[in-house]
């Protein structure tokens, strides 16, 4: 019932930006977070934001905080991250996540319930 589909990601170098999106249906928005989290291969998923769909609010990891930026449209029942300043070090494949609001954000992938497919983010130096 719940799904999460993630796109907008691609190649961009060093220094540039790139805005990916989260399309979700299945559940009432503004009762869920939504968290966006990165993975390399070899590596644990990282979470590096989660948002209060109701109001925006939203909570960033150290590595991201000035440079990404998480919104939505209700309307869409969408989720956007905006990532400026892209760095060799971003380069990851980038997943939308979600849970049931909760009154705290986390960063952890084994609290959230539902995932998108993922997309690829290549950025180059």
């Amino acid at each position: 019932e719940v799904q999460l589909v993630e796109s907008g990601g691609g190649l961009v170098q060093a220094g540039g930006s790139l805005r990916l999106s989260c399309a979700t249906s299945g559940f009432t928005f503004d009762d869920y977070q939504v968290g966006w989290f990165r993975q390399v291969p070899g590596k644990e998923r990282v979470g590096f934001v989660c948002m209060n769909n109701d109001d925006g609010s939203a909570h960033y990891a150290d590595s991201v905080k000035g440079r990404f930026t998480i919104s939505s449209d209700k309307a869409k029942n969408t989720v956007y991250l905006q990532m400026n300043n892209l760095k060799p070090e971003d380069t990851a494949v980038y997943y939308c996540a979600t849970r049931v609001r909760t009154y705290y954000y986390t960063f952890f992938a084994h609290e959230y319930d539902y995932w998108g497919q993922g997309t690829q983010v290549t950025v180059s130096s």
